[in-house]
């Protein structure tokens, strides 16, 4: 277990909300809450427990419009809204009318993350790990990142007048480089994949007095912040869970989380319970948990990405046997797609929507299409799809398939002449 401080630090009454302790997701043991991450018993991944007051759904509804109106639900204090940060959350659910019918899907939503703060989902789960780092006296935010979070905590750490340092494979996509170097001078690349980077960090929080990476150290708290996706959805449809929803799979904690968050809303009793099924989607090259659910198996094999998904290419998915629990008991999948059909699927949803996503997004829309033509997912029940993060991240995937249909003159012949009068 590697520790933020040295000394053992006393924390502020109410420091985490109503988290009770850290619990082995394999074993069961419980750890006092504080910077840690593996059960000292098995070395299992630690999460959060809590014990809930009753929320109802008024007091839900009159909260702020990001994910503090679920602060009772999150491992934050009662006055995490005192404390400056990036206020995610709350992003808009559209019915896809046109994707939908393009589809075949009778009831399809598209859940728009594209629109928090950095322009993705990351923002949502960097505000938890925030206020860990806070209540735990972290002098240094830091995280190692395939992009959209190396954003989202450059940004973060700004505005909490945090330092913050941020780790990329040296070979990420420009754009996402450039929004996380505009927002922090220590901006280190890697030679090296994702696990290369996350390994390097993980040394780094073990010898590094005062750090908190988001996503090792900090990690339980850091996660829950996908559950407030879930929340969103089943509020933003009336209170209710969608009979299927398909789901991007990097590290698989989202996935994991927001079946976390639905659970939870059934046994508050702001949900009825009913059966929903679960699908994971990958970039074919990095996609060893789908590999591992079509050849029925538990175990996943590491391996290295070679994707235009960079923000999913996770060779060695930490949360990848929980996704395959998940999909299998909720009767759901796991799928993958080439990187050619990720393109199609960006511009697909842009030409359908007018949602441009990063190539994530397209990794997610391109299984949702391949799951419809295999017949895995039954058109004829409500669908979400998530959408994690906006294509201006991504130009490169695209900028070769699209762009002028032809230069002419400034003359009205001219245009005539393209087929389009």
């Amino acid at each position: 277990m590697s520790a933020v401080v040295t000394e053992k630090k006393t924390l502020r009454e109410g420091a985490f909300g109503n988290a009770t302790a850290l619990s082995c997701r394999e074993c069961g043991h419980q750890v006092e809450l504080g910077p840690f991450y593996a059960c000292p018993e098995c070395f299992g991944p630690l999460e959060i427990a809590y014990d809930f007051p009753q929320v109802t759904r008024e007091e839900i509804e009159a909260g702020p419009r990001n994910i503090w109106r679920y602060k009772a639900l999150l491992p934050v204090p009662d006055d995490i809204e005192q404390s400056p940060n990036m206020e995610p959350g709350f992003t808009r659910l559209l019915k896809a009318h046109n994707l939908g019918a393009t589809l075949g899907i009778d009831n399809l939503w598209v859940k728009d993350d594209s629109t928090n703060p950095t322009n993705s989902f990351k923002d949502r789960v960097v505000a938890c790990a925030l206020s860990a780092a806070r209540e735990l006296d972290a002098k240094v935010f830091a995280c190692p990142s395939t992009g959209n979070l190396a954003n989202a905590v450059a940004a973060a750490g700004a505005r909490a007048g945090i330092k913050t340092v941020v780790f990329i494979p040296s070979n990420l996509e420009k754009p996402k480089q450039v929004n996380s170097a505009v927002y922090t001078e220590n901006l280190v690349a890697v030679d090296g994949n994702y696990d290369d980077v996350n390994k390097l960090a993980s040394e780094i929080a073990g010898e590094e007095d005062g750090w908190a990476f988001v996503n090792v150290n900090v990690r339980p708290y850091y996660a829950e912040g996908s559950k407030t996706l879930g929340y969103e959805i089943a509020e933003q449809l009336g209170w209710r869970l969608p009979d299927q929803i398909v789901i991007p799979v990097a590290s698989g904690s989202q996935l994991t989380k927001v079946h976390k968050a639905f659970q939870e809303l059934i046994k508050l009793g702001l949900v009825e319970d009913k059966p929903y099924k679960v699908y994971g989607a990958q970039a074919t090259g990095c996609s060893p948990v789908s590999v591992a659910y079509k050849a029925g198996v538990d175990a996943i094999r590491p391996v290295k990405p070679d994707t235009i998904a960079k923000s999913l290419a996770i060779g060695n998915p930490a949360d990848g046997i929980y996704v395959l629990d998940i999909c299998r008991e909720t009767g759901g999948a796991v799928e993958d797609i080439s990187d050619d059909e990720v393109r199609e699927a960006i511009v697909l949803l842009a030409r359908t929507e007018g949602i441009f996503t990063e190539t994530a997004g397209g990794t997610t829309v391109g299984v949702l299409k391949k799951l419809v033509e295999s017949g895995q997912l039954d058109t004829s029940l409500e669908t979400v799809v998530i959408n994690t993060g906006h294509g201006l991240k991504t130009l490169d995937a695209v900028a070769d398939s699209v762009g002028p249909i032809a230069t002419i003159a400034p003359s009205y012949a001219a245009f005539v002449a393209t087929g389009l009068a």
